[in-house]
């Protein structure tokens, strides 16, 4: 009896405490909904019973030319959203209505489930499942059928066709890794036709939780133009989604993927607004206000001239179908413009290339096609420059003393120094100096200087010029392919790499090491960035300055010693073909790579004017024969730079234009 006693008295003590607990929350109600009434009411504004806010998208900065003129833009489109404040137990109902129209009006919605769309159901080939399987909480043996069927309950679609099933649970499964949530809205399609959202703003009564966001949209001026270096705005990867998330990024946001879009990320991305809606009991929206206004992101100003950049593109694509109408195995070039006085970046051309516009539709063939046209030969190409290295090589000859300016050597074609190698030059030239060398192209005169200077003291120069070492673009390029030699004593190496064979350079190397010769030895790091402003270009956020990362020991006799034998070769060398009646004075190389089993690579190297250097330029054409071939492709660069009408505005004339 005493234990039946003390069992009562705790339940009594229970039920006290209850009875408290209840008559607190009633207080507490009491007090919210009646006597703080009208409080509370005046919280809201326009008699509104709630309120919902959504973000406005910020537009994303703007990409232009040295001259202002338009590459990467914005334009607005239309994006059908789903909030999860305002959804509703139909959901299911309404998802499947959104794709019969997006069926119908031939848009793409977004369906992430890596399983195939219909049966028998598999798993997608090449897409991870390991989320799926996790959210699922499911064994990693598991089979695409018995994810299906674990949806079907998960989201209570057994009252659905099979057909129906897959498409429906495509959208719930893409709604749940996106963390949908009143903070983080789910974009059920983007970039909709205007008739498609027309059809869903008529009909949004029926469609509770889904609203039409007018958001902006990245577009190209010439979607051909530049596209390896300007890159790409795409979805956030499911395997990035932590690391923008912690950014603030929702996970619809579009990002850089590449080229200068990713580089600039952080400038270019806006800061999102947000509009607050309020409703009135009945849930319909009496009155819109934007509480936060959008801040656009920064414009970038490449230093790109779009001129430039066009016509070297098309001089590339004409020069390389000539060749082959004419039995050449050529199928591929690439050309850069350098600004010799601060290491910008004028034009970096590639043939070829593909269209933006339609990359993702037709990528699996690009990334097919053996001329590889997803490559930016121009930054990440490597190649064995040939004959191009030429003035390099007697710089360091002069400026180590193991040659005197003015010397003859005797060139009898086959150069026998060596017991074990005996390479030949092209012709016999007879006694020649540095001039007639450089203009001619003896590789006889050029193996002497190699093995008088030693392949350890030549690659230490070749790096000063910075060639086989990153140039500090802002965007990805390859470092190339020096040799080191661990001894002098190795001839062959020795002689190869004072002809431009076994090394291998990207085309930026080689312009920027011709920018450096020709200058007197200033090795600038090379930008594609001339500044970032405020998006409405009234306020400068950052200019990027030259930068100059070592300077090449080049004496003033060394200097005119080296460019008179480079004027040679374009007014009576190997280069007189194409610029021997050019208007302005030019100094140039040409050079003949080998290539296994394969037509010789054709490199042309040029500056100008002469007297006053202001570009250079470098141009490969892939199994192009000889580098007098790529002449006409560095005609067309130069024409592009001193006579196009907006371009010479911006050049500087102390210098003889020729009648």
């Amino acid at each position: 009896m005493p234990f039946k006693k003390k069992h009562q008295t705790e339940i009594n003590i229970l039920a006290i405490l209850l009875v408290v607990v209840i008559v607190l929350f009633s207080a507490r109600i009491y007090f919210l909904q009646v006597v703080n009434a009208n409080a509370f009411k005046k919280t809201l504004p326009y008699g509104a019973a709630s309120s919902h806010t959504a973000t406005i998208k910020a537009p994303r900065g703007e990409i232009l030319d040295c001259y202002g003129r338009q590459i990467a833009v914005n334009r607005d489109g239309y994006n059908i959203v789903f909030n999860k404040a305002y959804v509703k137990d139909n959901l299911n109902s309404i998802i499947l209505t959104l794709i019969n129209e997006a069926v119908e009006y031939q848009t793409e919605w977004v369906d992430n489930l890596p399983i195939s769309t219909t049966a028998p159901y598999i798993y997608k080939e090449g897409e991870k499942t390991d989320k799926l399987l996790k959210k699922l909480d499911l064994a990693n043996y598991a089979t695409a059928q018995n994810c299906f069927d674990e949806m079907v309950t998960r989201y209570k679609l057994e009252s659905y066709t099979k057909d129906e099933q897959r498409k429906i649970m495509g959208v719930r499964y893409s709604m749940e890794i996106s963390d949908f949530s009143i903070s983080y809205p789910f974009t059920f399609a983007e970039d909709i036709p205007t008739e498609f959202m027309r059809k869903v703003s008529e009909t949004s009564f029926t469609l509770q939780g889904v609203s039409i966001d007018v958001v902006p949209f990245r577009e190209y001026s010439d979607t051909t133009l530049a596209v390896n270096l300007i890159g790409a705005v795409g979805p956030i990867f499911e395997e990035d989604w932590e690391y923008y998330k912690e950014r603030g990024y929702s996970y619809n946001d579009k990002v850089g993927k590449s080229g200068i879009e990713k580089w600039g990320e952080e400038y270019l991305r806006g800061i999102d607004g947000e509009i607050t809606y309020y409703l009135n009991a009945k849930g319909e929206i009496i009155k819109s206000q934007v509480t936060k206004e959008p801040i656009a992101g920064k414009t970038i100003m490449l230093s790109l001239d779009k001129n430039i950049q066009r016509l070297a593109q098309d001089s590339l694509a004409k020069k390389v179908k000539d060749l082959r109408s004419r039995g050449s195995s050529c199928r591929a070039a690439t050309a850069v413009a350098i600004d010799i006085k601060t290491g910008k970046v004028l034009a970096a051309a590639n043939y070829p290339t593909y269209d933006s516009a339609t990359m993702n539709k037709v990528y699996n063939q690009l990334a097919a096609d053996p001329t590889k046209p997803l490559m930016d030969r121009a930054f990440q190409g490597i190649y064995p420059i040939g004959s191009t290295i030429k003035p390099g090589v007697s710089v360091a000859a002069l400026e180590t003393g193991v040659y005197n300016n003015g010397e003859t050597v005797r060139c009898v074609q086959t150069y026998s120094y060596f017991d074990d190698y005996k390479p030949k030059c092209l012709h016999h030239h007879g006694s020649i100096n540095l001039k007639t060398a450089i203009s001619k192209s003896c590789n006889y005169f050029f193996f002497e200087m190699g093995r008088r200077i030693g392949a350890t003291t030549l690659t230490e120069y070749f790096k000063e010029f910075g060639l086989g070492v990153k140039t500090g673009v802002e965007v990805n390029d390859s470092a190339g392919l020096l040799l080191q030699p661990s001894s002098d004593r190795v001839g062959g190496t020795t002689l190869q790499i004072s002809i431009g064979q076994m090394n291998a350079f990207t085309p930026l190397q080689l312009a920027n090491y011709t920018a450096t010769l020709a200058n007197g030895g200033d090795h600038y790091k090379v930008s594609l960035i001339n500044q970032i402003v405020s998006y409405d270009m009234s306020e400068t956020i950052m200019t990027v300055d030259p930068e100059i990362k070592n300077t090449v020991k080049i004496s003033a006799n060394t200097l005119a010693a080296v460019k008179d034998g480079m004027l040679s070769v374009t007014e009576e060398g190997t280069g007189r073909q194409a610029l021997s009646d050019y208007p302005i004075k030019v100094g140039g190389k040409t050079g003949t790579s080998q290539v296994n089993n394969k037509e010789d690579n054709g490199v042309f190297v040029a500056f100008a004017p002469f007297d006053n250097p202001q570009i250079a330029v470098a141009v490969i054409l892939e199994n192009g024969g000889h580098g007098s071939n790529a002449g006409p492709v560095v005609r067309d660069i130069l024409d592009a730079y001193f006579f196009s009408e907006q371009s010479a505005d911006k050049v500087d004339f102390p210098f003889t234009v020729l009648d």
